[in-house]
């Protein structure tokens, strides 16, 4: 609900692009890049064309590094006009730019990956947390993992900040992380999906968070997985 009211009061609030009873929009694109849930973006869109504006919704996945770098992915829905207007600035963010029909299928897609992320998270340091309670060091199993094909630059960039125990290097927090978990959750009562790995691994991230590491990289999971 916070997240709901929270963008809404974007557009519609004393400063928003579309506060005023006279804010008129003809001509101009709105382009919604934050997380949020699908409805909460179609609301926002409804306002925004109601006023005679374009609406396009681009979520961006990829780290603090690549977006440094530009090599994000984005995903995007709503106005395909908007969505070619907009690809100067895709192409300096990203690496590419994926345009996938109605608005809420760009929000979707982006809380699909992201429980995907969650989920591989919690295996990774559930795995190293056990390595540890066997006596086993945990850059042994770096190592040997990097040599695996269950190496991906996510989960190693990741593991190397679990063996460094460098949760405050953010590449992305927590409390993001949780909170995309929990629309995910969310989207899937209303759909009557399952998921009972996504679940509980959102309850790993809440209890982390409430051992007071709001703010740290995700990856400080590890710190609630080893006790």
């Amino acid at each position: 609900m916070y997240m709901y009211v929270f963008n809404i009061r974007n557009v519609i609030g004393n400063c928003g692009v579309a506060g005023r009873e006279e804010d008129v929009l003809d001509g101009k694109g709105y382009v919604e890049m934050t997380g949020i849930d699908p409805q909460t973006s179609k609301d926002i869109c409804e306002i925004i064309k109601s006023k005679g504006g374009r609406y396009l919704e681009a979520q961006v996945q990829g780290s603090k590094l690549e977006a440094d770098e530009g090599s994000l992915v984005v995903l995007t829905a709503g106005d395909k006009s908007l969505f070619v207007d907009c690809q100067s600035c895709f192409k300096a963010m990203g690496k590419t730019a994926f345009f996938l029909g109605d608005v809420g299928y760009a929000t979707k897609t982006n809380l699909i990956l992201q429980l995907m992320k969650g989920i591989a998270l919690v295996g990774l340091a559930e795995g190293l947390a056990l390595a540890d309670r066997c006596g086993i060091s945990s850059k042994d199993v770096l190592n040997i993992f990097n040599l695996t094909n269950l190496s991906c630059d996510y989960l190693t960039n990741k593991a190397k900040l679990i063996v460094q125990k460098d949760f405050k290097h953010v590449e992305q927090a927590i409390e993001h992380m949780q909170k995309d978990m929990k629309l995910a959750l969310d989207l899937s009562d209303h759909l009557k999906q399952p998921l009972l790995m996504t679940s509980t691994a959102n309850e790993v991230y809440k209890h982390a968070r409430r051992l007071g590491y709001d703010g740290h990289d995700a990856s400080c999971i590890y710190m609630r997985t080893r006790h």
